[in-house]
């Protein structure tokens, strides 16, 4: 297992200090299980590299939404990175500070942006001149002071997966660092706009440092251009991207990272500056299994199918990104090793979970935990061919609770009428 907090005792899988199989009796499959220490664990590698520092997380909520999982965090002192004005909504619900809100996203509606700029949050990362000048607007409107950095695009290649990099020039996200000084040049003269910081964010899944460095290189100098035009820069947010092993990934470690930001800065003269992170993957992706049941075993000339009854709808990111999820079986046992494609019901060749994996000889009715589906995996869920998102559940030590119920049919036909 890829977090010891899931681990195997007596030839059962354990959450902490309860086992997966006495959840399920009470609770039907496919269904995601969260560990609370995991996430606390994760949470403290970043608060240990960034203590007595002028440093600030932002937790990548994309990743995960749920509002327990928020609430766990921002109990640990952390802020959030938003992308919408749902997003906004939800940090609210569960009382979390404004003021430790950054704002992201290359599409933000005026009506999200006024919802934020009333809610007083730390800062709008700009991501084109169009909105600059928007936000502007409706901060005149309103008569309030918006909060701005610009996010930069670097141009740097993060070495990721083509549809999670976003640091390239050809990627939608962001200025380009060849007009971002122009760009600081405009905000300066638009009325109720204050400059703050500057922001960049290269990819998700990263796994080796160089691509941050190369990009944080370039942005100390863009920093020091606009300094000496007057305009002060108070903070850098360096985004988030931090990798977690899905298989035998080699990943950074917080503190590898922080340390090397904080002394490039240093060395630049600018160690002044508040440096803001927004992991998400990192926090919680290795703090959650999705439990699925084997409803049919198929076997072909070619394929031995373990048809289970979570899908594409639950976990879209083999079918996406052909990303690799590891899958044990709940109760561990000897056998003999057959090669299984792990397959979803619904009716796309695309869905499946995993191909090509050795397990021992399954049976009907076993259930299956797939790993590091916290990040990026329930909040991509869809109702596709009227399939009922999953439930989630989050462990505490021996108890676990309940955070989102199962979606039923009655929830999927609510928004809907016929014509009369």
């Amino acid at each position: 297992m890829k977090n010891h907090n899931f681990k195997f005792k007596n030839n059962l899988l354990f959450v902490e200090n309860i086992s997966v199989n006495s959840i399920v009796e009470k609770l039907e499959t496919p269904l995601y299980i969260y560990s609370k220490k995991a996430m606390k664990e994760a949470w403290d590698s970043y608060y240990q590299a960034i203590k007595n520092r002028n440093c600030l997380i932002c937790y990548g909520m994309k990743a995960n939404s749920n509002l327990a999982v928020l609430k766990e965090f921002s109990k640990l002192g952390s802020g959030f990175d938003i992308v919408s004005g749902g997003e906004l909504e939800r940090v609210l619900a569960i009382k979390a500070d404004p003021k430790k809100i950054v704002f992201s996203g290359v599409g933000k509606q005026s009506w999200e942006i006024e919802k934020a700029i009333k809610a007083g949050i730390k800062c709008f990362n700009v991501e084109s001149e169009a909105e600059l000048q928007n936000i502007s607007k409706i901060a005149k409107k309103v008569g309030i002071v918006a909060p701005i950095s610009l996010r930069v695009n670097p141009d740097v290649d993060a070495n990721t997966h083509p549809y999670i990099s976003t640091g390239l020039k050809e990627n939608k996200f962001g200025v380009s660092i060849n007009t971002a000084y122009d760009c600081y040049q405009t905000a300066i003269k638009l009325p109720n706009l204050e400059i703050v910081g500057i922001d960049c964010h290269i990819g998700s899944q990263l796994t080796e440092i160089k691509p941050f460095i190369d990009s944080l290189e370039k942005i100390i100098l863009l920093i020091n251009k606009i300094n000496a035009s007057g305009i002060q820069i108070k903070h850098i947010d360096i985004g988030g991207g931090i990798g977690i092993q899905y298989k035998e990934e080699s990943c950074i470690s917080p503190k590898e990272l922080v340390d090397k930001v904080f002394d490039k800065l240093e060395d630049n003269n600018l160690g002044h500056l508040q440096v803001i992170l927004e992991p998400g993957r990192s926090l919680i992706g290795n703090a959650g299994i999705l439990v699925t049941k084997i409803q049919y075993l198929k076997e072909s000339e070619d394929r031995n199918f373990a048809i289970v009854d979570a899908a594409m709808n639950d976990i879209i990111r083999p079918a996406l990104y052909h990303s690799y999820h590891e899958i044990v079986t709940v109760v561990e046992r000897d056998g003999i090793k057959k090669e299984y494609d792990v397959v979803g019901p619904i009716c796309e060749s695309s869905d499946w979970l995993a191909k090509n994996r050795y397990l021992n000889e399954l049976q009907e009715g076993e259930l299956l935990a797939i790993e590091s589906v916290g990040a990026y995996c329930m909040t991509m869920a869809s109702n596709y061919n009227t399939r009922g998102r999953a439930a989630e559940v989050m462990v505490d030590e021996s108890d676990y609770y309940i955070i989102k119920r199962r979606e039923t049919i009655d929830d999927l036909l609510r928004l809907e009428s016929t014509i009369s």
